[in-house]
């Protein structure tokens, strides 16, 4: 597995993606720019600031540009409606990281673990496929003032190693990813690790496979499909259900 440490410039090659991350920030906000990011507090999650896009279509335009390559969508550069909640109930609910090893799966922007690291857990690791993501995730951990180690492999194949608490938001958000992520997160619990994850009731799961442990009402989070709903869930995997 390879990881990046949180500290600033960590890797040469996710330094480089950093900057030309930060180079895509609209700066001053005064006046900004609908292909540009932008740093501001989460809707839920205020306690949390994040460089988000303005639009984040043009934004992978511009990015696809400046590479000269295709590039995969910035799912990096949006708060989700289940990211959101997640870090919203942990921060809520600081005892269930506190003092315990955390990784966060798919952590697109970083967002849930930055709440994690806010709440007081011991080490917290955010995973992601995405070079953009690691770098987006050490930008935002250094904006927010903690620290999270990086790892870029797709640990899907396992049952998370060590970390006592898996964190998922938006991880079921179309049937391919689901059928990949529902059964580490049954071999995850299955070995005793705590599992929550965030979902704004897409419905990739079947019934029985996950029970509810929170539920938001909220004003519309995002764009798309997701800006058509005001409830979003923390859930949690049920017993030996999800063995692959």
């Amino acid at each position: 597995m390879k990881t990046y440490s949180g500290a600033p410039y960590a890797d040469a090659t996710h330094s480089a993606l950093q900057r030309r991350l930060l180079r895509n920030a609209s700066f001053p906000p005064r006046n900004p720019q609908q292909d540009a990011l932008k740093m501001g507090p989460v809707p839920m999650v205020p306690e949390v600031h994040l460089f988000l896009a303005e639009d984040s279509v043009l934004l992978w335009a511009r990015l696809e540009s400046e590479a000269g390559t295709s590039l995969p969508a910035p799912y990096w550069a949006t708060a989700w409606p289940g990211g959101q909640a997640l870090a919203r109930y942990v921060l809520d609910n600081p005892e269930i990281v506190e003092g315990r090893r955390v990784l966060d799966l798919g952590a697109g922007s970083g967002l849930v673990a930055i709440a994690a690291a806010m709440a007081g857990a011991a080490e917290v690791t955010a995973n992601d496929t995405d070079g953009y993501a690691i770098a987006a995730i050490q930008a935002n951990a250094n904006a927010n003032g903690v620290q999270i180690a990086c790892a870029i492999d797709d640990l899907t194949d396992g049952d998370g190693g060590d970390a006592e608490v898996i964190l998922a938001g938006d991880c079921l958000y179309n049937a391919e990813v689901a059928a990949m992520m529902l059964p580490f997160l049954g071999r995850a619990m299955n070995r005793g690790a705590t599992v929550l994850l965030g979902d704004p009731s897409r419905g990739y799961a079947a019934p029985g496979l996950l029970r509810t442990v929170t539920t938001y009402q909220t004003a519309p989070l995002g764009s798309g499909e997701d800006g058509q709903r005001d409830e979003v869930s923390v859930l949690t995997p049920v017993a030996v259900a999800l063995t692959a």
